[in-house]
């Protein structure tokens, strides 16, 4: 039972009820899952910082707690099982850099908000994981820890920013992790590496503690949230539960009671499918993928339309004002200097070159509202769609895992979508469909491509009913090609 291989891919679940009944110890489950890291974490490069002594006295300490009658029913849900987390979410006590030169030495005092969530139930934070430079990427690279390279093929992305998240989960070196998605941040890696992750809707989970903007940060940044991954969509349905709750100062006041999922089967469920669009062409198998999934729903009794979409509105339109908001979500990654420049530029026609948000970063206030309006316009006809409809089916990204491309400016890269070229920037597009309207949406596998890489997609829900986009996923799950599957050679 304590081998390495024994206990690489068990569920969250299956994993607390063997520490529970005591079949196997917390000390034996952390001391496991890191040699594994140790044997295998060289080639992928995903796990970054490790903290294992202190994880073993954790562990230590909860196997004591166990042999105690009367204090082992006191131990949360998740006692003793080890775990990794997004390396620019605050642990006390470790490392914390969100993969930045400028914090590459930074060692918090406190736990982010969904560490010290997942911690009280019991987990044991024993490493963290790589992302680009303040997750601002959709690969993971950066100039303190390097290239994370995918499980499913060393030569490709995780995809970012919760890559190392992503490739941790694959390969085996932990059952739940802890990611952030302000542009698909959860969902790109989630879909890159074939592991399930869920977007929480907007606000109902904090974001405290989160790196960037700077430790200290009081400010919830637009778009951002931060939720859980894993290997099954149970387990991220666990871990959801465990993270909903408010920034400190809400504490005293307040309540959220989600809705329950709209259905628990198949029978009966509204289903859109929004499976490629002109604007953003998605590879035809991930198409396909897509809708064969709903196919598989409609033969198990859900009312399914490949044409339906909220009125009003298209991608490319979603779009421009999703690249709008997050610019200004993310312009504090630009001093003022390079903001005017950049403003000249475009006021001189000229194009403009930077990261993951750069045509949004040098919007003024007047300019934000405007285009937060069309985004509550938009917020409005999904309210209305969901009123016809039970969730969205789409894609993730235009491509399944890409080859490296470190290459600068971000803006001037280029992805090949079944032989056609086409923007860097195009990965991002199907998640800010979504993600600008503040929606829930659940990362999950669906098969593999005809090159072997895990294909996902998105099942898209109502704001604030994040167990029905869970629960569809957990039908999809369980239909042929759904789910996790463990990479070949791991």
């Amino acid at each position: 039972m304590s081998g390495i291989d024994d206990l690489a891919y068990f569920s969250t679940a299956d994993l607390s009820a063997a520490l529970a009944t005591r079949t196997l110890s917390a000390v034996e489950a952390l001391d496991a899952t890191v040699a594994r890291v140790e044997e295998r974490n060289p080639e992928l490069n995903v796990v970054v910082t490790l903290d294992v002594e202190r994880a073993r006295a954790a562990a230590a300490a909860v196997d004591d707690a166990r042999a105690d009658r009367e204090r082992s029913p006191n131990l949360g849900p998740l006692a003793g099982v080890p775990i990794t987390v997004k390396d620019s979410l605050m642990v006390s006590g470790i490392r914390t850099t969100a993969a930045s030169t400028e914090f590459g030495g930074f060692v918090p005092d406190v736990d982010a908000a969904t560490v010290a969530a997942l911690s009280s139930a019991g987990a044991i934070v024993y490493g963290k994981t790589n992302l680009p430079r303040f997750a601002a990427d959709v690969q993971t690279f950066n100039d303190v820890f390097g290239v994370s390279n995918n499980p499913w093929d060393v030569d490709r992305s995780v995809g970012g920013s919760s890559g190392g998240s992503a490739g941790a989960l694959a390969a085996g070196f932990t059952s739940l992790e802890i990611g952030s998605d302000i542009a698909g941040s959860i969902r790109n890696p989630a879909a890159m590496c074939g592991v399930v992750g869920h977007k929480p809707s907007y606000g109902v989970v904090s974001v405290r503690g989160q790196i960037p903007g700077p430790p200290g940060t009081l400010t919830r940044a637009d778009i951002a949230v931060v939720g859980p991954m894993a290997r099954t969509v149970a387990d991220c349905a666990l871990a959801f539960d465990l993270m909903i709750g408010p920034d400190p100062w809400d504490t005293p006041a307040w309540s959220l009671d989600l809705p329950p999922a709209r259905r628990v089967d198949p029978v009966g469920l509204r289903v859109a499918v929004w499976a490629s669009d002109p604007y953003c062409p998605v590879d035809p198998e991930i198409e396909q993928a897509v809708l064969d999934t709903a196919t598989q729903l409609a033969g198990a009794g859900a009312i399914v339309d490949t044409d339906a979409r909220p009125s009003g509105f298209d991608l490319a339109k979603a779009d421009q004002t999703f690249s709008t908001l997050l610019g200004g979500a993310m312009c504090g990654g630009y001093t003022m200097a390079e903001i005017e420049t950049m403003a000249d530029k475009l006021d001189a026609g000229q194009p403009i070159e930077g990261g993951l948000g750069v045509h949004g970063a040098t919007i003024r206030h007047r300019e934000w509202l405007t285009a937060n309006e069309r985004r509550l316009q938009m917020r409005a006809r999904w309210h209305q769609f969901f009123t016809e409809w039970d969730v969205l089916l789409a894609p993730i990204s235009p491509t399944v895992a890409i080859p490296h491309d470190h290459s600068h400016p971000l803006t001037e890269r280029t992805i090949d979508v079944a032989g056609q070229t086409r923007p860097y920037l195009d990965q991002v597009r199907w998640m800010g469909l979504v993600g600008a309207a503040c929606l829930p949406a659940t990362a999950v596998p669906i098969g593999q491509h005809s090159n072997g890489l895990p294909v996902g997609l998105q099942v898209v829900g109502p704001f604030l009913e994040d167990r029905t986009c869970l629960g569809v996923a957990a039908m999809i799950e369980r239909l042929d090609h759904g789910g996790f599957v463990r990479p070949p050679g791991y």
